[in-house]
């Protein structure tokens, strides 16, 4: 019923910038965490950036001073603004949210299907 589907994902060359878009829809009472993830091959998944319902952020060391996460509550939307884009950046990106669907008073962790950047140097 829930469900998140990323876009924005690509080919692009070192330096350059893509944003990547997540979209929650479904039945959902409330998003509190969102976040975005990522998997190289060969590596294990990492956490990216993270942002809270009330705005909140925290990123890895790596990406800090390139990336921006952001949200958009009436959307149910968060954004990854990818500035500066290095080699080793490239992975399969991942959306994730924890949702309370409207039909249940658990929350839960979702996952969106992940979209490919590929960074060239």
């Amino acid at each position: 019923q829930v469900q998140l589907v990323e876009s924005g994902g690509g080919l692009v060359q070192a330096g350059d910038s893509l944003r990547l878009s997540c979209a929650a829809s479904g039945s959902i009472r409330s998003i509190s965490a969102m976040g975005w993830y990522r998997q190289a091959p060969g590596k294990q998944r990492e956490l990216v950036a993270a942002i809270r319902s009330g705005g909140t952020t925290n990123y890895a060391d790596s990406v800090k001073g390139r990336f921006t996460i952001s949200r958009d509550n009436a959307k149910n939307t968060v954004y990854l603004q990818m500035n500066s884009l290095k080699p080793e950046d490239t992975a399969v990106y991942y959306c994730n949210a924890n949702i309370r669907p409207r039909a249940d008073w658990r929350a839960y962790d979702y996952w969106g299907q992940g979209t490919q950047v590929t960074v060239s140097s």
